[in-house]
């Protein structure tokens, strides 16, 4: 399970990067890569609570 919350917040945090370099839209930028840090298995894993 652990494994699968790594995939998930890598993916959620290079899409927030790609939002914010590639898109310039700075908000939803800002959101994935929080979420990303949230869902990650070091951080408060919503799967925890």
């Amino acid at each position: 399970m652990a494994t699968l919350l790594w995939i998930i917040a890598v993916i959620l945090v290079i899409a927030g990067i790609y939002m914010l370099l590639a898109r310039r839209d700075i908000l939803w930028g800002i959101v994935l890569i929080v979420v990303g840090l949230l869902v990650g298995p070091g951080g408060v894993s919503i799967f925890n609570v």
